[in-house]
C-alpha cells in the first residue's frame, strides 16, 4: 500500500502521535519526581495524607473517596509511593519514546499519571493535567493488545483518529470562546499589550515580543482567532483543508512556546492536531527509513475486529461523555478546563480568557537580624522562573514545569489566606527544611535558617531593552503580602497545629 495513495493511512501519524505523547508524560512524571515529595509528601506543603482524610470525611468513606478521585494513593501514599509512582512513569514512558507502545503499557502510564493528578490538590489543579489524562486515555485505542512493534501489523483504528480530532476541535474552539466571552482586550485585539509581560512565567524571548510594534501584537491577536475560531472547523473538511488548519493550529502552539513557558501546556495540544495529518503528509517530513517501514507495515496489514469493536465503543463513550462539555462551550456562562467525569476521559478546556495589565509577584524575604526595623538587611529567596533579580534574563523551563512557581503566580492575585500552604512554606523556611528550600533556586541562609520571614508584593514591569543599567525589570513595592513571622509565633504556630501540618 502506498502512503501517498488517495486512501488516507495512518500509521506514520500514529508513530508521531505516541512519539510525542512519550516524551510529554517523561517531562511530566519527571516533574513529579522532583518536585511531588516537598509539595505532598509527608512533610510536604500540603501533605497527601491530610488531604485523602479530609476526602474521606467529606464523602464519608474511603471507597467514596476512591470512586470521586480514583488514584492508587488511596491504598498506598508513603514518600516511597509517591516516588516509585513517579519513577515507574517515568520508566515506562521512556519506552514508549523509543517506539514500543501496546494497550496494557498506555493503561498503566495513564493510570499512574491520573493517580498522580488526583492526590495533587493545588498543585495539579492546572487544565493541561485533566488535556493529558484525556489525550492518554485516547492514545491506548491507538495500539494493538499486546504487540509492542513501532510499526505493528494493525492499523490504527480511524475512529480513533477522528477522536484525536475532535479533542483539537475542543481545546482550540473552547480556548477561542472563552477569550472572546471573557475580556474586552481580546476582543479589540490590545490583549497582547499586557499577556507578555503578565503572562505567568517569562521566558527568554518574552521581553522581545512584549516590545513589538502595537501594529504587529493586533496581528497576533487576528491569528489567535485564526488558529481557536476558525481553523478547527476545517478539522473536518477534506485533506487538503485538514492539512491547513492543522498547520495554522501547530504554528499558533510554536509561536507560544517561543514566547514564554506555559509548561508543556501546547506541546501537549499539538498531539491532537497531528491527527489532522495523513501519511501523505508525514511521508515528505520523515526519514525515508520511517516512511519504508510504514509502507511495509501497512502492505501486510491485518484487521483485528477486536481493535476495531474496541474503538467504536470507545467513540460511543466520547460522544455520551461530550454532550456536557459541548453544552459548557455553548453557555454564556462557559468555565474554563473543568472535568465531568471521574477519570477525566472528555474535558471542556479554555486558556488566557481574560489577561492582567499588571504583574504581580509576591517575593519571600528573610533576615538574621535580631531586629525588624528599617535597619535589617532582608534577603530574597529567589524562584527558579518567576522574576525576582531585575538584571536576570527569565530562563527557559517549558516543558518542564515549576509548580510552586506557578502557584505563587495566582498567589499574588489573591490573599495569603486564599493561599494557607504559603503559611506552611515560611515554617520550613525558618527551619531550613531541605525539600523546601530546593524549590528555590538557591539557599541564601545555607549556614543557619533566618530569624524572621517576610513575604513582599511587588509590581514588575518590562525594562525597555537597552537600557543603561542593563536591567531586564523594574519593580514597585505594593504592600506587604504576609507580615513578618518567627519560628516562635504563637499565630503561625497555632495557625500550623489547627491545619494538621505541625504537632
Amino acid at each position: 500500500m502506498e502512503l501517498n495513495s488517495n486512501q488516507p493511512s495512518y500509521w506514520l501519524t500514529r508513530f508521531v502521535i505516541l512519539r510525542l505523547l512519550g516524551i510529554i508524560y517523561a517531562v511530566a512524571f519527571l516533574v513529579a519526581i522532583n518536585q511531588i515529595i516537598p509539595l505532598i509528601g509527608s512533610n510536604g506543603l500540603l501533605p497527601l495524607e491530610i488531604y485523602l482524610k479530609q476526602i474521606t470525611a467529606t464523602l464519608g468513606s474511603t471507597g467514596a473517596g476512591f470512586v470521586r478521585l480514583p488514584s492508587v494513593f488511596w491504598f498506598w501514599h508513603s514518600d516511597i509511593a509517591l516516588l516509585t509512582v513517579s519513577w515507574l512513569g517515568f520508566i515506562l514512558s521512556c519506552v514508549i519514546i523509543i517506539g514500543y507502545a501496546n494497550v496494557p503499557l498506555l493503561t498503566i502510564i495513564w493510570l499512574l499519571y491520573m493517580s498522580i493528578v488526583h492526590a495533587g490538590q493545588d498543585w495539579y489543579g492546572y487544565g493541561w493535567e485533566i488535556q493529558l489524562n484525556e489525550t492518554g486515555f485516547l492514545a491506548i485505542f491507538l495500539c494493538p493488545l499486546i504487540e509492542m512493534r513501532t510499526f505493528p501489523k494493525h492499523a490504527p483504528p480511524l475512529p480513533v483518529i477522528i477522536l484525536f480530532r475532535w479533542l483539537a476541535f475542543r481545546i482550540m474552539l473552547g480556548a477561542g470562546l472563552i477569550k472572546f466571552r471573557g475580556d474586552a482586550t481580546w476582543r479589540n485585539a490590545t490583549a497582547l499589550y499586557y499577556y507578555f509581560e503578565t503572562q505567568p512565567i517569562p521566558g527568554p524571548l518574552t521581553r522581545w515580543f512584549h516590545f513589538l510594534p502595537h501594529t504587529l501584537l493586533k496581528i497576533g491577536v487576528w491569528f489567535n482567532w485564526l488558529a481557536e475560531l476558525i481553523a478547527p472547523w476545517f478539522i473536518w473538511w477534506p485533506r487538503l483543508s485538514r492539512h491547513i488548519a492543522g498547520s495554522v493550529i501547530v504554528a499558533f502552539q510554536f509561536f507560544i512556546i517561543l514566547s514564554g513557558n506555559l509548561s508543556f501546556l501546547n506541546w501537549l495540544t499539538i498531539i491532537p492536531a497531528l491527527a489532522c495529518f495523513d501519511d501523505s503528509f508525514w511521508s515528505k517530513l520523515l526519514p525515508g527509513v520511517l516512511v519504508r517501514k510504514a509502507e511495509t507495515a501497512a502492505s501486510i496489514a491485518e484487521e483485528s475486529k477486536p481493535m476495531v469493536i474496541t474503538a467504536w465503543v470507545a467513540t460511543g463513550l466520547v460522544v455520551l461523555l461530550s454532550i456536557q462539555p459541548v453544552l459548557n462551550m455553548l453557555s454564556p456562562n462557559q468555565a474554563m478546563n473543568s472535568s465531568y467525569d471521574p477519570l477525566d476521559l472528555v474535558n471542556t478546556y479554555g486558556a488566557f480568557g481574560s489577561v492582567g495589565q499588571e504583574r504581580m509577584n509576591v517575593i519571600f524575604e528573610g533576615t538574621s537580624d535580631d531586629t525588624t526595623s528599617n535597619k535589617a538587611i532582608w534577603k530574597p529567596y529567589i524562584y527558579k522562573g518567576l522574576p525576582v533579580l531585575l538584571d536576570k534574563r527569565p530562563p527557559q523551563i517549558a516543558p518542564y514545569q515549576l509548580r510552586l512557581d506557578w502557584q505563587m503566580w495566582f498567589a499574588s492575585m489573591s490573599t495569603a489566606d486564599q493561599y494557607p500552604w504559603t503559611y506552611n512554606l515560611v515554617w520550613k523556611l525558618l527551619h531550613n527544611d531541605t525539600d523546601a528550600v530546593e524549590l528555590f533556586a538557591e539557599n541564601p541562609f545555607p549556614q543557619k535558617p533566618p530569624r524572621y520571614i517576610r513575604a513582599v508584593l511587588y509590581d514588575y514591569k518590562f525594562a525597555p531593552p537597552g537600557n543603561p543599567k542593563g536591567l531586564y525589570w523594574t519593580r514597585t513595592e505594593v504592600s506587604e503580602w504576609l507580615p513578618i513571622l518567627s519560628n516562635s509565633d504563637p499565630r503561625l504556630i497555632n495557625f500550623l497545629g489547627s491545619q494538621g501540618w505541625i504537632r
